[in-house]
């Protein structure tokens, strides 16, 4: 009689999880700030099922963000555009990851737990309660 081996894969501890689960936390957490009307077709858009529709939709963002001299374009549109091509392009997808492994470093309350911003994407900053009686 032998015995049996326990071949199954071991649970992976949670700091060795794999890189893009780390970002992809990281994302979610972004789409959780955004308005209730652009979170839905945000998350629509990420799935990989979406690829027909997010690859143009992010190649005409960046187009119009080069055309942003005109009316109701703008520079905003280039990084969304760059966001959603990340998904399916590797180079742009590292440069995602970097970016946002810098803003967890910079901006760690962007991605605090049960935050939510509101109607906008990013919070204003806090005012000072009180004016403070400095003497020189």
């Amino acid at each position: 009689m032998t015995p049996t081996v326990n071949t199954a894969p071991a649970a992976m501890p949670a700091c060795a999880a794999r890189p893009q689960d780390h970002h992809h936390r990281l994302v979610e957490k972004l789409i959780d700030r955004l308005p209730d009307r652009v979170r839905a077709p945000t998350r629509w858009l990420r799935r990989p099922s979406s690829r027909w529709v997010r690859v143009p939709t992010g190649v005409l963002l960046v187009g119009g963000g080069f055309l942003s001299i005109l009316p109701l374009f703008g520079l905003w549109m280039l990084p969304l555009g760059f966001f959603l091509l990340a998904e399916d392009m590797p180079p742009l997808r590292r440069a995602r990851n970097r970016i946002l492994d810098r803003l967890q470093l910079h901006r760690p309350h962007w991605f605090a737990a049960g935050e939510t911003a509101g109607p906008s994407v990013i919070s204003p900053p806090a005012q000072p309660s009180a004016p403070s009686d400095i003497h020189s």
